[in-house]
């Protein structure tokens, strides 16, 4: 059984709105934790998240916390 390790944690604000958007995209940002505008949550480095800040990255602003 592989183990996954996380290296750190990055912050996901989100910045545009989802109204409009595609519903996967919708359920991406949901799968992040974020709620509304300028929301911020405290993630996992993982490659899981990783995917779906890529996938979303028009709609988020992703930053690295020590």
């Amino acid at each position: 059984m592989a183990t996954k390790k996380a290296t750190g944690q990055v912050r996901v604000t989100q910045v545009r709105s989802t109204i409009g958007r595609l519903e996967s995209h919708k359920a991406c940002v949901r799968g992040l934790g974020l709620r509304r505008m300028h929301h911020s949550r405290v993630l996992n480095d993982t490659p899981e998240v990783r995917g779906m800040i890529r996938k979303v990255s028009y709609m988020v602003e992703c930053e690295e916390v020590s």
